[in-house]
């Protein structure tokens, strides 16, 4: 698989697109922390923006409730993959599902502290979700726009002779592989608490296997082993 990657790179943010994020992302930790004491009941917005260090006002700019605060955090994942996903050239459809696999187990799979405490909150997050209608709600949207997100990457990657639908199909499995394999993670005992990367290339490859665009044609969507896990979530 060649790792050149293909068209024009996309923008970089600008330095107040950057500090906008920086800020949005201080408030979605402080709201995770919150939220970990004390519950989302337990917790108020201007709890959220002192904890930040930032004006009520500030917080009511970026985020309408205190459960969108943790938005942010809980994409920072897919953003992260899509970003991985992007910058891999799959020769069309034949390498995408391997594409796919890899990049969903590198960005399950934390390589620094930062990488470690997001996957912490958002195994956090998506435990008191669980009693939560108002942060569940977050977390399906959150999900929601990275299939959208999503469809734009694999359309390119795919190349021309991939229909709307099959790319329509594709992002929704990928998607959906990742998000049912967090949950099911953050479901687990605190000592199954290993990086859920092998779950999700399971449910990667469970989901993909009538969709034409990761079927006969390319590589079937097995061409990479799935990465090790904890033996009761590859059940």
């Amino acid at each position: 698989m060649s790792t050149k990657s293909k068209g024009a790179a996309p923008p970089s943010p600008s330095l107040t697109e950057r500090r906008k994020a920086a800020t949005q992302l201080d408030i979605a930790r402080a709201a995770a922390e919150l939220f970990a004491e004390h519950g989302p009941d337990g917790t108020t917005a201007e709890e959220i923006a002192r904890r930040a260090g930032v004006a009520l006002r500030t917080f009511y700019r970026y985020f309408r409730s205190k459960q969108d605060a943790v938005a942010p955090l809980l994409a920072s994942g897919a953003d992260r993959w899509r970003e991985q996903l992007a910058a891999t050239a799959t020769e069309g459809r034949a390498g995408l599902p391997e594409a796919l696999e890899r990049s969903i187990a590198a960005s399950l799979t934390p390589e620094t502290d930062a990488e470690a405490e997001a996957l912490h909150w958002t195994r956090g997050l998506l435990r008191a979700a669980a009693g939560d209608p108002a942060l569940r709600a977050v977390w399906y949207r959150v999900n929601q726009e990275s299939e959208e997100r999503l469809r734009g990457v694999l359309g390119a990657l795919a190349g021309p002779d991939a229909t709307p639908l099959e790319v329509r199909l594709a992002a929704a499995a990928a998607t959906d592989a990742v998000r049912i394999a967090l949950e099911s993670w953050a479901e687990a005992p605190e000592d199954d608490a290993g990086a859920p990367a092998a779950l999700a290339v399971r449910c990667l490859r469970e989901l993909i296997g009538g969709i034409r665009l990761m079927g006969p044609g390319s590589d079937g969507g097995h061409g990479t082993a799935a990465p090790e896990g904890p033996a009761d979530l590859r059940a």
